[in-house]
């Protein structure tokens, strides 16, 4: 039985260390007494659940928005604006779902425990991670830094002839590596706006752009780990696990790599037709009138842009350098203005917001994910961290398992690996997955579908569970 002095009545989440008397227990049954121990968790986990829920029918309520909007378009002559039509569009913003589902939860914490719980809750929970992700998605979406990304990964698209299908093969095999130079945020902000340009722009049918969207997600969450400082659910535990870039490269890294090219192959084979039919559009584009090009940005530019980049990175700890050194960065963009593009800050903060509840909710779920990962032998863990993956972010998993006394190499293996693997089955599955489902965003009109998603990434999910599973 879970026992909480009265002291401690008031903490909300409740440290895992704080449990007492569970030893030979079974797990319904330390879930049970934690769960009487603290009534608030069993709450905590409803509201989670109702925000993962919410992000189900996000879709079909953005579309409700579009259409009524239409509809008073058409009854009062061209204005469909309405506090429905508003609401209804808020209420299907992925990114502001998980934001919203904070308010009941602060509401409940308050009532029950006092106000000072709830600031101390917020005061409680690092907001490191959605901040660092703002910061680095409004460097990496600025045109230096796509530009020379489209530079250099047109060489390799150039050998494939620079059509369609070569740049999605580029930007999908060699863009999601970057994760683990420049991070993965940054790689997927990349990556998404690069495909968006060279190759959705086409106008291809939902079911390639949901494949390509599931095989960005997947390919960018293993693509992390090819280093121990880039990927967020590897940094988590890199040092307590003692794990370095050597570590990294011979157990995941190359397996990470096996499992993209293979994937990437699979899909390019199974949209061939769709793949030509683009390359016919492409050059019937290329044949029309073309805008005059962009001056080329000055090497110089590009190159304070890659420092700022890599103090981010370097600082990915420490908010108050890197949200310093963004300040001083918004202050060159201007400067270079001629060179840049505006700066919309829109995606970025929106994206930010999204972690941020997500991150919120997910400090109350420790007291069943715990003791759930402790109880798994090394493949259960493996497709259970795969599973919880899904609906947590993969970061929060393997930090959690982390705080496991006693997992051996094989367990923390199966956990990181399985969180890293199962990162694209969901937009909550991945931090960089909410970047990139941003900058792609025109591509689904009313809203990414969660079936749609799961449908596009399971299979490289499941390659990518093959290569980890069973490589060597």
């Amino acid at each position: 039985m879970a026992l909480v002095t009265a002291s401690e009545g008031a903490i909300f989440p409740l440290p895992l260390d704080r449990y007492a008397g569970e030893e030979g227990l079974g797990l319904w049954a330390v879930l049970a007494g934690r769960a009487s121990a603290d009534p608030l968790n069993l709450v905590a986990t409803a509201l989670f659940t109702l925000a993962i829920l919410h992000t189900f029918v996000a879709p079909g309520l953005t579309a409700a928005s579009h259409r009524l909007k239409r509809r008073l378009e058409a009854e009062r002559g061209g204005e469909g604006h309405s506090t429905r039509v508003e609401l209804l569009h808020f209420l299907g913003e992925i990114e502001a779902i998980f934001g919203i589902w904070v308010i009941p939860l602060l509401v409940v914490l308050g009532v029950s425990r006092g106000a000072r719980a709830a600031e101390q809750f917020l005061g409680g929970v690092h907001f490191t991670e959605p901040l660092f992700v703002v910061v680095i998605m409004a460097i990496a979406s600025t045109r230096p830094v796509l530009a020379l990304a489209e530079r250099v990964l047109g060489v390799a698209a150039r050998l494939g002839g620079g059509t369609p299908l070569a740049w999605w093969l580029s930007v999908l095999t060699f863009g999601p590596l970057l994760g683990s130079l420049i991070t993965e945020p940054a790689a997927m902000i990349i990556c998404a706006m690069l495909l968006g340009r060279r190759v959705l722009d086409l106008g291809p049918g939902p079911a390639f752009r949901y494949a390509t969207l599931g095989l960005l997600f997947v390919d960018v969450s293993v693509g992390g780990t090819l280093t121990h400082f880039a990927a967020p659910p590897v940094l988590m535990v890199a040092g307590r696990f003692g794990w370095g870039t050597s570590f990294m490269l011979s157990h995941f890294g190359w397996k990470a790599v096996v499992g993209i090219v293979a994937a990437n192959t699979v899909y390019a084979f199974a949209f061939r037709k769709e793949f030509a039919e683009l390359a016919g559009r492409a050059l019937v584009r290329a044949e029309g009138i073309q805008p005059t090009p962009e001056p080329p940005v000055p090497g110089w530019i590009v190159a304070v842009h890659l420092l700022f980049l890599a103090l981010t990175v370097f600082a990915a700890q420490t908010p108050a350098v890197f949200i310093g050194g963004f300040l001083f960065f918004l202050a060159f963009q201007q400067a270079t203005a001629p060179h840049q593009q505006a700066l919309d800050l829109r995606p970025p903060m929106l994206v930010g917001f999204f972690l941020a509840g997500l991150v919120i909710h997910g400090a109350g779920q420790g007291w069943w994910i715990a003791p759930v990962l402790s109880r798994l032998a090394d493949l259960p863990l493996f497709f259970g961290a795969v599973g919880l993956t899904a609906f947590n972010d993969n970061a929060a998993i393997t930090y959690l398992s982390s705080l496991v006394p006693g997992l051996g190499p094989s367990l923390q293996y199966a956990v990181v690996s399985g969180a890293v693997v199962g990162g694209g089955l969901t937009v909550i599955a991945n931090a960089p997955n909410p970047a990139g489902q941003s900058a792609l965003a025109r591509y689904f009109p009313d809203g990414v579908a969660p079936g749609g998603l799961l449908a596009g990434a399971l299979f490289p999910t499941l390659v990518m569970a093959a290569c980890f599973l069973l490589l060597p």
